[in-house]
C-alpha cells in the first residue's frame, strides 16, 4: 500500500514505524527537517520537507498514486485542508485526519464529502482519556481493551503470589470457575512470550493477558490478582487537553483534584469543571502533594507535556503513599525503563492511539486493532466472510485453522453473543474474531487467513 503520512511527531513516527515493515511504501511530510532526518536514519521510507497543506508538496509526496493519506500534524486545520485537497484534486481513496478540537468533533458534518472529505477522524486525546478511565475503573489491571462494541474485553494483569490460579495449569481455570468462560490469550514472563496451552502453569509475576465477556472481567481478575478497593480519590497533574478531558469524564463519579502550573489555565479549568477541585501549583512540589494528602489518593495521574515532570511527580506521589500511579510519557524509550517499578503504568500516547489508525490500514475486514506491550504485540478484531470454499477460516473448527506460530484466537462474537474460542468451536460467516498476535511479523499472515478468495465474488 502506498501511504503518505503528514506529520513526523510522536503519532506520525509511531505509525510509520509500525507500517514500514509490512510491505508498505511510506512517505512522511513535515516542516521540521531534523525530525525527518532522524526518522529516515532509522526506517526505510521517503521523507519530504514542506507544508502538508500545500498542493505542490502533496504532489511531490506522490499523492496522485497514494492509496491512503494519514494527516496527523499538530494542526487540525492543516489536516482537514490536506484531506480536502487529496479528495478534490487527486481522488485519494482513504483520508484520515487527526482532530484535536472538540468544536470540530461536535459537528461531524464538517468531515463529510461535501465539506472537508475526511473519511475517518481520530482524536488521540479522547482515545487516551477513555483508556485511562478504564484503568481507573479496573485498578488491578495493566491494560484494559474493548472489542465488539464493548462486549468483549482483553485485560492484562500481573499474577501475584498466592493467587488461586498461580501455580496451576490453565486447564484448572474451568474447574475453578465453572460458571465463567474465559481464555488466557498470552503470557509474558520476564519479557519472554509464552503461547498458552492447557498444561501451561501461571507463575507469580507473570503478565497475563486474558479475554472474556466484559461482564465477567472482575470475576477473572479476582483469580489472578488481589482485588483493590474501588478507586474514589483521583489526583491529576496537568490541566492540558488530556487532564481537562479526564477530569470532565470523572468528576461525576469520583473525587477529583487537578493541579495546573499556569494560573490562567487554572481559571479556565475552574470555570469548566463543576465538581473538581482546581489547584494552582507545581506538580513536582513535594510539599504541595503532602499538603493535599497524596497518601490518600487512589489513582495519581501525571498528564503534563513534560516527561521528566511526569516521572518525578509520579515517584513523589508513590513515595507519599498514592495507591496507583499512572504517568504519561511521550518518549517511548522511557516507558520500558520506568514501568513496573515505582510507577505502576507508564503510558505512551502514540502507542495507545495507533490502534485506531491501524484498523484502517490492515488488510481484510478489520473492525478494531489494539497495540500491546509498547507496540511489540497486537490484538485484532477481524470479521470472517465467505464460506468454506472461499475462506480459510469460515466453516472450520479453530483447531483446523492454520494459524501461524504466535497467533491465538481468543473469542468470537456472533449476533451479539460472546463465544470463547475453544478448539472445537466453528467459525461462521460474519463472526467477529479476536486474534492475539505476540509477534507483529506474522500479522500479514493472519490477515491473509481472513481474506476471502476472488471466486467468492
Amino acid at each position: 500500500m502506498n501511504i503518505i503520512i503528514l506529520g513526523a511527531g510522536q503519532v506520525g513516527s509511531t505509525v510509520a514505524e509500525s507500517l514500514v515493515g509490512e510491505a508498505n511504501d511510506i512517505t512522511v511530510v513535515d516542516t521540521d527537517p531534523e525530525k525527518l532526518k532522524l526518522l529516515q536514519d532509522r526506517l526505510d521510507l521517503r521523507t519530504l520537507v514542506g507544508n502538508a497543506s500545500h498542493p505542490s508538496i502533496l504532489e511531490q509526496a506522490g499523492i496522485a498514486d497514494a492509496d491512503m493519506l494519514l494527516a496527523v500534524t499538530q494542526s487540525d486545520e492543516v489536516n482537514m485542508v490536506a484531506c480536502k485537497l487529496a479528495a478534490s484534486l487527486y481522488n485519494t481513496p482513504t483520508k484520515i485526519a487527526r482532530i484535536r478540537s472538540a468544536d470540530y468533533l461536535a459537528h461531524p458534518e464538517i468531515f463529510s464529502a461535501d465539506n472537508f472529505c475526511v473519511d475517518f477522524s481520530i482524536c488521540p486525546e479522547q482515545i487516551l482519556t477513555d483508556y485511562i478511565r478504564k484503568l481507573i475503573e479496573f485498578p488491578e489491571a495493566l491494560q484494559v481493551l474493548e472489542f465488539a462494541d464493548g462486549k468483549v474485553s482483553l485485560v492484562a494483569v500481573r499474577a501475584f503470589e498466592g493467587g488461586p490460579l498461580v501455580g496451576q495449569p490453565l486447564s484448572f481455570m474451568h474447574t475453578h470457575m465453572p460458571s465463567v468462560d474465559a481464555r488466557v490469550a498470552a503470557i509474558f514472563r520476564q519479557d519472554r512470550s509464552i503461547i498458552p496451552h492447557g498444561d501451561t502453569v501461571i507463575e507469580a509475576g507473570d503478565e497475563v493477558f486474558f479475554i472474556a465477556a466484559t461482564e465477567n472481567i472482575r470475576t477473572v481478575l479476582k483469580e489472578l490478582r488481589r482485588m483493590d478497593q474501588p478507586a474514589k480519590r483521583i489526583m491529576i497533574m496537568g490541566g492540558g487537553n488530556i487532564g481537562r478531558r479526564l477530569a470532565l469524564a470523572l468528576e461525576q463519579e469520583y473525587q477529583v483534584k487537578i493541579v495546573e502550573f499556569n494560573k490562567k489555565s487554572c481559571e479556565l479549568l475552574a470555570s469548566e469543571l463543576a465538581h473538581t477541585l482546581v489547584l494552582h501549583g507545581d506538580c513536582t512540589d513535594e510539599n504541595l502533594l503532602l499538603s493535599e494528602n497524596v497518601g490518600e489518593v487512589d489513582v495519581f495521574c501525571a498528564l503534563t507535556n513534560d516527561d521528566e515532570n511526569n516521572i518525578m511527580s509520579s515517584l513523589l506521589a508513590k513515595n507519599g503513599g498514592a495507591r496507583k500511579v499512572i504517568s504519561l510519557i511521550n518518549r517511548s524509550a522511557y516507558v520500558g525503563l520506568v514501568q513496573g517499578g515505582k510507577i505502576d503504568i507508564a503510558l505512551s500516547p502514540a502507542h495507545v492511539t495507533i490502534g485506531s489508525l491501524l484498523a484502517y490500514v490492515r488488510h481484510g475486514d478489520v473492525a478494531a486493532v489494539h497495540s500491546l506491550r509498547r507496540g511489540a504485540a497486537e490484538a485484532l478484531e477481524l470479521v470472517a466472510h465467505g464460506d468454506r470454499q472461499s475462506s480459510k477460516v469460515v466453516g472450520r473448527r479453530i483447531d483446523e485453522i492454520d494459524l501461524p506460530e504466535g497467533a491465538t484466537i481468543g473469542a468470537m462474537v456472533r449476533n451479539g453473543v460472546v463465544i470463547m474460542a475453544h478448539h472445537d468451536r466453528l467459525i461462521e460467516p460474519d463472526d467477529h474474531v479476536i486474534v492475539f498476535v505476540i509477534n507483529k511479523k506474522i500479522i500479514r499472515k493472519v490477515e491473509k487467513l481472513f481474506q476471502i478468495g476472488i471466486g467468492f465474488f
